[in-house]
């Protein structure tokens, strides 16, 4: 297996030109459907709509049997560059061992390359099946005509095509010039491997940059090079919004190896992918960049925000959350039916705001072309560890003055990336400074860059009340979220959370309540807000989770049969009479199935031996949650102790993922096992706070992340075999984790954890 990601090497070797040239010298590539397709804007996707996109671009067979598979998401942990092209293998019949895997560029042709939303397997599994598929059926075509005989007599098997009626095979790079004669066949015609036959798709292998990584060979954003490149590290606005007043730069420009210093104009209007501004340090080192960062004397106007206090926003969040908001979906009359119970419950629970923090911080390398006699742009490349590689070319585009097509950008592996790297404001930096400078120019994002200027998490409240009835099960559920909207990234105004927020774990509550009000209410961003791994399921799931608990509790019920009679029967959700979007997924393909759900939650409890009632000793405890998050369902038990002076231990979690089909179920389970370590931290300790606008948190001492004794001893997984279309896994597994845990707190020490980070309570015991 080889793959290629050297991108420190001359940006030619990247294109999508040299990926023809290396495959079509007498190759069958199935790149386009047309020659003009072909060689149409390889390095300038722009030239062609997105609307004639054919999967077939996505495989190449060299006449020496080589087949090369085009990766165009970004890898950046999940194996999404070795379970995309193992599916076009499958489909092709191809030997894994000959395969060979190209990261793509930027290219808007290949459809969308935002490795994001848990969305690489769901949108591209069909189309990479179409790819395998239609190269196959070539290749079998080819070798009927060579034999003479039909088609469908002709299969392929491990890199050759046989003839079921006698012994004789040719390999795949035997059929090459006679395949590339032939039409391509429209989708219609291709036939598909049956599941009993697939080889590649649901079995474990290992990933394809494996080899790489662990021998420290891999090219990572950080690792990325080109000849002549300075390196700068940026002192940005401490507040969101603010520009530089004054600078004096005299000490700066003494640091040995301090080459010029650039100040950054801030952004206007809403922050969208715009560089935040500032003052750039470009120097031969990195080092040498950080030390004349450190020697600038700024002054700041710190603008609008600079009286953003969180401890203060978090109030009003309460407040807003408390009043009637703006309902989103409504069942039954709510109101009438709180109005008139004499038995009603409430709480409220928040959630702050949270940074991605990878461990990889942003990075890329930009240069920008210009025409001599002109001084007009005429291309920037890009080198960079970028989850959206088209984001990247619009965003550059746009601060250049250039087309998007006239972008190169050349992807990397990724350092984890959990959203952040989706936004790329970090490569408009680059290709300003390397505009300025006239040289390529590889901005480096410091750690503690990366947690004062994030894209964060919205801090939150919710409020949660219920009318119960003489069974203690609610029969009114009122709910109301508050938080700061994504949408005001793009649009400054925005100050309601989205529907498209509200749906993931708030308004597509699944429980059989006959009267429910779910509403949202305003919030005033003051902080750049993006999406984090599991996005708002985090808050609203604990919410939502927690206060079934709860009620299980009050109700003097088992959590788990409590939640049981919540979900109710076996149904589909009607989602177009909630007025859900389902993520833009049809509903006969993910349908929001309760019977699905339930089965997670029963498949959990077995696992785990649910003793949630059982007379457990004090300090220890269990608790369950479940949830459909990025259309994929989990269960999650977790068993905690607590020591008398109120040390968390986890010995256990059992988790129960149902994410229809898999392709690799090595990457799925570790998957699930780094969302259970991550949601941890975020449970546990994860807390972004504001003083006077600032972020208060300036590395991992003080945004702390879990250590080995606080993560849990075990995790057990139990991957659900379903034959449903592939769904969320990545960020599916983060939504019941965190009330889970907070659950079996209470169950072992009584003590109901409302508002994360745990860290924020005492959970002493007597």
């Amino acid at each position: 297996m080889k793959t290629n990601v050297d991108c420190p090497e001359p940006a030619s070797r990247y294109s999508r030109r040299t990926f023809i040239k290396a495959a079509s010298a007498g190759s069958l590539v199935l790149m386009g459907r047309m020659a003009r397709g072909q060689e149409a804007g390889l390095t300038n996707a722009a030239e062609t709509d997105v609307d004639s996109f054919a999967p077939d671009y996505f495989v190449a067979i060299a006449p020496d049997g080589t087949v090369t598979c085009l990766a165009h998401r970004s890898e950046m942990g999940t194996g999404i560059r070795t379970g995309l092209p193992r599916v076009i293998a499958d489909e092709l019949g191809a030997d894994w061992q000959r395969v060979e895997i190209q990261q793509a560029i930027g290219d808007k042709r290949l459809g969308d390359q935002n490795t994001d939303g848990s969305n690489s397997i769901r949108f591209f599994f069909d189309r990479m099946r179409i790819a395998g598929a239609t190269a196959r059926t070539m290749l079998e075509q080819a070798a009927a005509k060579k034999w003479g005989v039909p088609a469908k007599d002709c299969y392929a098997e491990m890199h050759q095509v046989k003839h079921r009626n006698s012994n004789r095979m040719l390999g795949f790079g035997d059929l090459v010039a006679t395949a590339k004669t032939l039409a391509v066949p429209p989708q219609s015609e291709l036939q598909f491997k049956p599941r009993s036959q697939w080889k590649y798709i649901g079995k474990d292998a290992p990933i394809v940059d494996l080899d790489d990584i662990v021998t420290g060979k891999a090219v990572f954003g950080i690792d990325a090079r080109m000849d002549n490149q300075l390196f700068a590290v940026i002192a940005r606005p401490p507040v969101v919004g603010g520009k530089v007043e004054k600078v004096n730069s005299a000490a700066a420009k003494k640091i040995p190896g301090v080459v010029e210093v650039v100040q950054i104009p801030g952004f206007e209007g809403a922050p969208l992918f715009q560089a935040l501004g500032g003052v750039a340090v470009c120097a031969t080192s990195t080092w040498a960049a950080w030390q004349g960062r450190d020697a600038l004397e700024i002054q700041w106007d710190d603008g609008p925000n600079a009286d953003y206090n969180t401890a203060e926003f978090a109030k009003l969040l309460t407040q807003s959350a408390r009043k009637p908001g703006q309902v989103l979906r409504a069942v039954g009359n709510t109101k009438r039916e709180l109005a008139q119970s004499e038995n009603r419950f409430s709480a409220d629970y928040s959630v702050p705001h949270l940074s991605h923090a990878p461990m990889e911080p942003t990075c890329a390398v930009a240069d920008v072309q210009v025409d001599a006699t002109n001084g007009k742009i005429t291309r920037c490349h890009i080198l960079a560890a970028t989850q959206n590689p088209q984001a990247v070319q619009e965003a550059v585009g746009a601060a250049l003055g250039i087309e998007q097509g006239e972008v190169l950008v050349n992807v990397t592996l990724l350092g984890s990336g959990f959203g952040r790297k989706s936004k790329p404001d970090y490569c408009v930096e680059a290709a300003l400074l390397s505009r300025q400078l006239a040289r390529p120019v590889h901005v480096t994002w410091t750690r503690e860059d990366d947690l004062q200027h994030d894209y964060y998490h919205a801090i939150s409240a919710m409020h949660l009340e219920a009318a119960i009835d003489s069974q203690g099960m609610p029969k009114a559920w009122l709910q109301r979220a508050a938080y700061p909207t994504i949408d005001s990234t793009f649009n400054a105004a925005s100050d309601v959370p989205a529907a498209w927020e509200a749906e993931m774990g708030h308004t597509d509550l699944p429980f059989d309540i006959p009267n429910m009000s779910l509403e949202v209410g305003s919030a005033k961003s003051h902080v750049r807000i993006g999406w984090l791994r599991s996005v708002c399921h985090i808050q609203q799931n604990f919410a939502v989770s927690s206060f079934a608990d709860e009620l299980a509790h009050l109700a003097d019920e088992d959590p788990f049969q409590y939640l049981l009679k919540l979900l109710g029967p076996d149904r589909h959700m009607d989602l177009k009479a909630a007025n859900l979007a389902n993520r833009g997924a049809s509903e006969e393909d993910y349908p929001c199935d309760i019977g699905r759900l339930k089965n997670v939650l029963r498949r959990v409890a077995k696992d785990s031996n649910w003793n949630g009632r059982s007379e457990l000793p004090k300090g220890r405890g269990m608790g369950i949650a479940c949830a459909r998050s990025f259309l994929g369902y989990t269960g999650h038990v977790v068993e905690v102790s607590v020591d008398r002076d109120g040390t968390l231990h986890i010995p256990n979690v059992w988790v129960s993922l149902d994410a229809g089909t898999i392709v690799c179920p090595d990457r799925v389970r570790a998957q699930v096992e780094g969302a259970a370590i991550m949601a941890t931290t975020q449970a546990r300790y994860g807390k972004i706070t504001f003083t006077n606008g600032r972020a208060d948190q300036t590395n991992y001492d003080s945004y702390q992340m879990v250590k080995m004794a606080d993560t849990p001893k075990n995790i057990h997984i139990d991957v659900v075999d379903s034959e449903a279309a592939p769904a969320g896994v990545g960020e599916t597994g983060i939504a019941s984790y965190a009330p889970a845990l907070c659950n079996a707190i209470f169950a072992a020490t009584g003590k109901r954890i409302r508002d994360l980070p745990i860290a924020d309570h005492d959970l002493s015991w007597a």
